[in-house]
């Protein structure tokens, strides 16, 4: 399948890159950004006092959806194929999925977080996920077993 095909998959890709723009933002810009962003008062404050920890969680979480950006792109065809594409495409579809529909159980292991947050990035989540979800189940036949 061409990739002009598969919308789908690069748009979830864009997506990916797009939130991860935002977090490198929180990175780059500090407190302001991450109170902007819902992540808490507690993540701004050691933002702005210079702490590690927010820059450190925030650039895993960069680094994660560069790297799943890349490979909605490599099933849609639209770069080289990378290493186990269509396990990749199935396991990121399923976070994507599975973050979307778990926030309330996820909210108490974050108490800041505020619940605009969580509704705001659970609905992101689920839209990504059903992206990736719809652009995977059309790739389905194209990345056979010899690229899984």
């Amino acid at each position: 399948m061409d990739s002009a095909n598969n919308k789908y998959l690069l748009a979830a890709a864009m997506c990916c890159f797009a939130v991860a723009f935002a977090h490198f933002g929180c990175i780059v810009f500090g407190g302001d950004w991450y109170r902007f962003f819902g992540a808490g008062e507690q993540m701004a404050r050691m933002a702005e006092e210079g702490l590690w920890y927010p820059t450190i969680i925030t650039a895993v979480i960069v680094l994660v959806l560069l790297v799943w950006g890349l490979y909605g792109l490599s099933g849609a065809g639209a770069i080289k194929r990378l290493p186990l594409t269509k396990l990749a495409l199935i396991v990121i579809t399923s976070i994507f999925l599975l973050r979307g529909v778990s926030f309330v159980g996820l909210m108490p292991m974050f108490p800041e977080n505020s619940l605009t947050f969580w509704l705001i990035s659970s609905g992101i989540c689920l839209f990504i996920g059903g992206l990736f979800a719809v652009g995977t189940w059309q790739q389905w036949s194209v990345l056979g077993d010899k690229n899984a």
